[in-house]
């Protein structure tokens, strides 16, 4: 991947004379997280600000999402640009002076700052209108875990606000600010978790054969378990299963009655996904049934793998390289990490990008506390891109919803 930060991007000169106003918002955000379904206060700021920019917008999908509508024109299509507002349970280790206010809660993964971006393209779109048709403006609730996209499309989100396609976007540390990357097919992977619990017959440790003893039988699973991606199913297929936790017994002296195992499993298609969970029963069933132990299987599908459709990322990185050049324009690699914007792709088209987020230097600790990465306590997001991501937006819908020649 090129690193070469591009000179002159093609930024929107009205978005960049905004751009301290925007920067102190995303600050204010930064310094008040809300973990998901519990952002009022972010809600309210946006809808507050959609207000003051004369944006109709609704409230309430997903319990705390926000769609702001801009119109203009008489043209039927409409497209939908989404940010997610939520932050994570952590505690901040930024020193600065918009660190979180709240203990053990963090904006850990730019959702300030996807926020904040959304919210500059709309009161460029809100003032000039440059563009014929709809923009649904969908500030989401809950990525973190709680499927606040998929909780907005249960909502009604598609059926109230009907549009041709959705586009989403993160930053990515990994990659330089100024760059963007995006590709056709997944791109991040799908999330699910298992809990498995393996029921023996607990005795005293010194006369184990009045028992039967479920942690060597949890050793022989989790070994089994790595058979399935490399034995059954196809090498081509990128998959992953780890077992995260092994609980069992209370004392040493005591040989456990049960004996827990819990872990993740991802993977970019349904059918190694199928493949995986299936032979994850088997295995299990089988092993303790031969040590005489019986067992139960809790494997749950959480967010699906996040799949870019082809004529959307054509047009974003045609929008892209007008703005960065096509050099700047990478190839998105693939990452086993999920995103619940999965839900809007599985239901209508759209596309999914990155923007690089450069290499931390922006931290006023620079790397004193630990790597610029996602999910660390050190991270911030980068406020030297907010305008680029906003002009991206803005030209993305002048494309999209181009005026009649």
């Amino acid at each position: 991947m090129s690193n070469n930060k591009p000179s002159t991007p093609a930024l929107l000169a009205e978005i960049v004379a905004n751009n301290e106003g925007i920067k102190s918002l995303r600050r204010e955000i930064h310094a008040h997280p809300e973990l998901c379904y519990e952002e009022f206060r972010t809600a309210d700021l946006v809808a507050a600000k959609l207000a003051e920019w004369d944006i109709p917008h609704h409230r309430g999908l997903g319990k705390t999402g926000v769609v702001g509508i801009i119109k203009h024109g008489n043209s039927n299509q409409a497209i939908g640009l989404r940010a997610d507002m939520d932050a994570l349970p952590m505690h901040e280790q930024n020193q600065f002076a918009h660190a979180s206010c709240y203990p053990g809660k963090m904006h850990g993964c730019g959702h300030d700052g996807h926020t904040a971006m959304l919210l500059s393209a709309a009161q460029y779109l809100a003032e000039h209108r440059h563009f014929d048709g709809t923009v649904y403006l969908i500030f989401q609730p809950a990525e973190e875990g709680g499927g606040g996209a998929d909780a907005m499309i249960k909502d009604g989100l598609f059926e109230l606000f009907p549009m041709q396609a959705v586009y989403g976007m993160h930053n990515w540390p990994e990659l330089a600010a100024g760059t963007f990357a995006v590709s056709t097919g997944p791109v991040m992977a799908s999330l699910n978790n298992f809990r498995i619990i393996i029921r023996g017959k607990g005795c005293h440790a010194a006369l184990p054969h009045l028992g039967l003893d479920p942690v060597p039988v949890a050793a022989q699973l989790i070994m089994a378990y790595q058979t399935i991606l490399t034995r059954n199913a196809n090498p081509l297929d990128a998959g992953l299963l780890s077992v995260t936790q092994v609980h069992a017994g209370e004392a040493t002296n005591i040989i456990a009655d049960t004996c827990e195992l819990a872990g993740t499993v991802r993977a970019f298609s349904d059918d190694l996904l199928n493949l995986v969970e299936q032979r994850m029963h088997e295995i299990t069933r089988h092993i303790c049934l031969a040590h005489g132990m019986d067992c139960d299987i809790e494997f749950t599908r959480n967010y699906p793998a996040t799949v870019n459709h082809e004529q959307p990322v054509n047009v974003a990185r045609r929008v892209m390289a007008g703005i960065v050049g096509d050099e700047h324009v990478l190839k998105q690699q693939p990452t086993m990490g999920a995103e619940d914007f999965a839900f809007m792709l599985k239901t209508i088209p759209g596309c999914y990008c990155f923007i690089g987020n450069g290499e931390g230097d922006h931290r006023s600790i620079g790397h004193g506390a630990g790597p610029c990465t996602l999910h660390n306590t050190s991270y911030d997001f980068n406020d030297d891109i907010l305008a680029l991501g906003a002009t991206y937006w803005v030209k993305l819908v002048e494309e999209l919803l181009a005026l009649p020649k």
